[in-house]
């Protein structure tokens, strides 16, 4: 039942995280802000106000494939929320600005997850060796390799969570202090960027919860 349970509570909350945030985007994605700002037009007021005036910002193809790229100071914003005016556009437009001033001001967990990118990256490639030898196979050297690599997956995945969580609060914050929205209008933005940090929460359980799974089996053989 406990190596069950480890497989089965990350798979349920992977999935509702996904649902959430995929009902609660949708939903106020059809919320018109009032100013009928932008997306891009946001990022860039508030990147604007920070003194930040290096990032560039993109559009891009995809379905929520926003992102921050610190190493080519660029934001990139998918097609509708560069250009959309939704509460929705406006939160994830605001949440990666977020990111931006995090590097700007030097956040330490933003310079810490990204000194970890290299070797969360290695990490990742052996991932199929992992999963193929360590979990289908139980071979005892690629499920203690597997525990170093989710070791790794799993603090990388830990300190993700305050960056995001982080930029999110930013957001919320400079779309009201800047009169981007009104005060009435937040809730929308709050409950988008509230549901997709529960995607960054399921990321870190599924981790954790593979990394213990890998260190009981270990233990067993």
């Amino acid at each position: 039942m406990l190596y069950l349970s480890l497989i089965i509570i990350p798979l349920i909350l992977g999935i509702w995280a996904q649902a959430k945030v995929g009902s609660t985007y949708k939903k106020w994605s059809r919320v018109n802000a009032r100013g009928r700002i932008t997306g891009a037009e946001a990022a860039s007021a508030i990147m604007r106000h920070a003194g930040i005036t290096d990032v560039e910002i993109v559009e891009i193809p995809g379905h929520l494939t926003d992102h921050y790229d610190p190493m080519h100071k660029r934001l990139a914003l998918s097609r509708e929320n560069y250009r959309g005016t939704s509460l929705a556009a406006l939160g994830v437009s605001a949440h990666e600005s977020g990111h931006a001033i995090q590097h700007q001001v030097g956040y330490t967990p933003l310079k810490v997850r990204a000194a970890l990118i290299p070797v969360t990256n290695i990490a990742s490639q052996m991932l199929p060796f992992v999963i193929i030898g360590g979990f289908f196979f139980g071979m005892l050297g690629l499920i203690k390799l597997g525990v170093l690599v989710y070791l790794v997956l799993t603090v990388f995945q830990l300190i993700t969570l305050p960056v995001e969580f982080d930029a999110s609060k930013r957001a919320a914050h400079q779309l009201v202090n800047l009169n981007i929205l009104e005060q009435d209008e937040i809730g929308g933005v709050v409950q988008t960027l509230n549901a997709a940090g529960w995607t960054y929460v399921a990321a870190f359980v599924a981790s954790l919860a593979n990394l213990l799974y890998l260190v009981l089996l270990s233990r067993d053989r």
